[in-house]
């Protein structure tokens, strides 16, 4: 049976960027809630994924180490909140490499597909920047903005100010197929 999945941006989703992605753990800083909603979709059923680019790996700011010892953080951090987050994938190359992998290039998401059997056509993305976005829909998933309608890019599929607003719009959207597919399955029975 294929999955449903939300895939997540990072800096500016998960965590507070202040301009800058956090180049230590102890700079990372969750924003209010973000475990909460991912336990929420965690309850619901869905992988959740996060695909973030870190050009700053390749650009030599910081090292692989570095960055696993940060996502090492979120990952504990998600967790103690009552989240799971089931993977995350980090294009580390330079931002003009003309990797597959850097969004909005949709690689990434590809490959976390076809590795856990998603269903992209009843999966999610959810960033705050345009290659978010484009990413999403290059990979046929439903996008979420995070941010203002007037910040949004135009290819946004729905914009939340934050991701407890997107993860309650996604629950909405995904309660009704789910009860159909429940009830239709009851009648079969």
């Amino acid at each position: 049976m294929k999955m449903r999945a939300v895939f997540l941006d990072r800096d500016g989703v998960l965590n507070k960027s202040n301009g800058r992605p956090p180049n230590t753990p102890e700079e990372l800083d969750l924003l209010p809630r973000v475990a909460e909603a991912i336990s929420k979709l965690k309850e619901a059923d869905f992988l959740i994924f996060v695909v973030t680019n870190q050009g700053g790996v390749g650009l030599g700011y910081m090292t692989k180490k570095a960055l696993d010892e940060i996502h090492n953080r979120l990952i504990l951090e998600v967790e103690s909140g009552g989240g799971v987050i089931d993977e995350i994938k980090a294009c580390i190359h330079k931002p003009r490499a003309g990797c597959m992998c850097r969004k909005p290039k949709p690689g990434m998401i590809f490959e976390l597909a076809k590795k856990y059997n998603v269903d992209l056509s009843k999966s999610y993305m959810i960033g705050d920047r345009e290659p978010d976005i484009d990413a999403g829909e290059a990979a046929n998933l439903k996008t979420i903005f995070i941010g203002t309608k007037l910040d949004a890019p135009k290819n946004a599929d729905h914009v939340e100010r934050d991701l407890w607003e997107a993860t309650k719009w996604i629950l909405e959207q995904s309660y009704d197929e789910t009860k159909l597919s429940e009830h239709l399955n009851y009648l079969e029975e």
